[in-house]
């Protein structure tokens, strides 16, 4: 999407991707308990898995890359200052939850 840079595309960027989405995610793995019933609980188990894998988790490379302060993708996309904890997730799910 946008004005990617040609010289930067590579597939193994989407396979690392998808690697992390099934080995996080069982809905992905077969014959297990642990599938969804409808399509807009597992719409909501991907986009879970991609907030967290973006916001909340710190990425080795990324982190080697900034010296040692740990950064997750959003951070290195200028989306965000800090990783997020699933509790900042949580608040944008309620806004009840908000704080200041």
């Amino acid at each position: 999407m946008g004005d990617p840079d040609i010289a930067k595309v590579s597939t193994s960027y989407v396979e690392n991707t998808n690697l992390a989405l099934r080995m996080r995610n069982r809905r992905f793995t077969r014959l297990t308990n642990g599938f969804s019933r409808k399509v807009e609980n597992h719409a909501y188990a991907v986009a879970l898995h991609f907030m967290t894998h973006n916001f909340c988790r710190p990425h080795g490379t990324l982190t080697k890359k900034a010296g040692g302060v740990h950064t997750t993708p959003a951070m290195a996309a200028g989306l965000t200052d800090r990783a997020w904890k699933v509790e900042d997730l949580l608040d944008l799910m309620n806004p009840d939850r908000m704080v200041g």
